[in-house]
């Protein structure tokens, strides 16, 4: 077995570790998201502010209501219940009024990306968008070595993992959908690692982005992510717009 060889089953090994953690990885972020938004549902601060306001207001009133004549409430009491019934008021107001502004910049951000749907760009993402049987990425090497690359379905199954001599600097590959068992991968999101090493040593990451055509956009909770067949990403991962 020559030395290269070693280097090359090396560089898989790490690889099809590393995409076998990115894949749980976006399955733990996925289940925390949906988390979220069931909890952020649940719970919402303005809605929960809202009923307190109205349960306090209904205690004062109340209390107004069955005071003692002869011994009304002391007015600094009086005063300082006041006070908090309008801060509570103010909050109200204030949230209700961040919520549409969210609202509106929200709005201005998907109109603003809708203008490069249908366009192809660069992402910083390891979710690779298999769209009509193509897939492609450029990364960058630090030197000519051999580097491996790991292909993970969304169920966390390798279909590809190849191995291929790397020049320095920027490097472009693309996949067409063809698996290791020589079957066609259907459309929609892979994981993918890439690690290189040189003469034997130590196996290292290699930084990459994808590319894809975007398909769509969409509001999410104080964001808005763009879609690329399957793969949904933020924004704020886009590299370049290509064309």
């Amino acid at each position: 077995m020559t030395l290269a060889s070693v280097s090359s089953q090396q560089n898989s090994a790490a690889a099809s570790a590393a995409a076998a953690q990115a894949v749980a990885a976006n399955a733990s972020s996925a289940t925390a998201s949906a988390a979220s938004t069931t909890s952020s549902s649940a719970s919402n601060p303005l809605t929960s502010l809202s009923s307190n306001f109205k349960d306090f207001l209904n205690m004062l009133m109340t209390q107004l209501q069955n005071q003692d004549p002869t011994s009304p409430m002391n007015t600094n009491q009086f005063t300082t219940e006041l006070v908090q019934f309008t801060g509570v008021e103010q909050q109200i107001n204030t949230n209700g009024s961040l919520t549409k502004l969210i609202q509106l910049t929200q709005g201005d951000e998907m109109l603003q990306a809708s203008s490069i749907v249908g366009k192809k760009v660069d992402v910083n993402t390891n979710q690779l968008p298999l769209q009509n049987g193509s897939g492609t990425l450029t990364f960058t090497a630090p030197a000519a070595e051999p580097v491996s690359i790991a292909v993970y379905n969304a169920a966390g199954q390798q279909v590809n993992n190849i191995s291929l001599q790397a020049t320095q600097g920027a490097n472009t590959w693309t996949w067409n959908g063809q698996t290791s068992a020589g079957t066609t991968a259907p459309d929609g999101a892979y994981t993918v690692a890439i690690f290189g090493g040189v003469n034997g040593s130590t196996p290292t990451a290699v930084p990459f982005t994808v590319q894809g055509t975007v398909t769509g956009v969409s509001a999410q909770t104080g964001a808005v992510d763009l879609q690329m067949g399957g793969v949904s990403t933020s924004m704020g991962n886009i590299q370049q717009v290509v064309n």
